[in-house]
């Protein structure tokens, strides 16, 4: 399984690059790389060559937009794909765990709204998520005509996850809050 932090994205609504926001003095792509290190051998970061401190980065698709990019390009590897937005700091290890556990594509629902930058992606999607991004869709839009696994709040409640895994930081009021409701993230 091959972990995937998708950071591609410019941060208009943060004002800056989400990826280099500080929270407990690290940056958020720290939190996110740890979380997905603690579950996935190797971990990726889509939207940025560089990558990020030794971790190889992956471009995204050209010409494509939002996760589906960074997804589409990692699906070219050939392995399951934990996915994880680099906005998501408070990603439980034990969640991405319990996601790889089921197989296949396994995607998070909370309050009837696929999380879909928390999931796991099969392999056997990179020809849908190849032609949905030709058609200029979404990770949402490839997902409609995907046979997915979704799990509800009865499932990802049993693993002791209470949404913090998907919880977005777009804002720095977001950032507040996920401060007010989780405290310091631990994977």
């Amino acid at each position: 399984m091959l972990g995937v932090v998708v950071a591609g994205g410019s941060g208009t609504r943060m004002g800056r690059d989400k990826a280099l926001v500080l929270l407990e003095g690290r940056p958020l792509i720290a939190w996110v790389v740890d979380a997905l290190e603690a579950v996935c051998p190797r971990v990726l970061v889509a939207g940025r060559v560089s990558g990020w401190e030794g971790r190889r980065g992956l471009e995204d698709l050209p010409g494509v937009r939002g996760p589906l990019a960074g997804l589409a390009a990692a699906l070219r590897e050939g392995e399951e794909v934990l996915l994880l937005a680099v906005d998501q700091p408070w990603a439980k290890s034990s969640t991405l765990a319990a996601l790889g556990q089921i197989g296949g594509t396994a995607v998070p629902v909370a309050d009837g709204v696929r999380q879909v930058t928390c999931a796991l992606y099969s392999p056997s999607l990179a020809s849908i998520a190849a032609a949905v991004t030709a058609q200029g869709g979404s990770l949402q839009s490839m997902l409609d005509q995907a046979p997915i696994t979704e799990v509800g709040p009865a499932e990802w409640g049993s693993w002791d996850e209470d949404g913090r895994s998907w919880f977005s930081v777009d804002t720095p009021a977001d950032l507040r809050r996920g401060r007010k409701l989780f405290g310091t993230p631990g994977f």
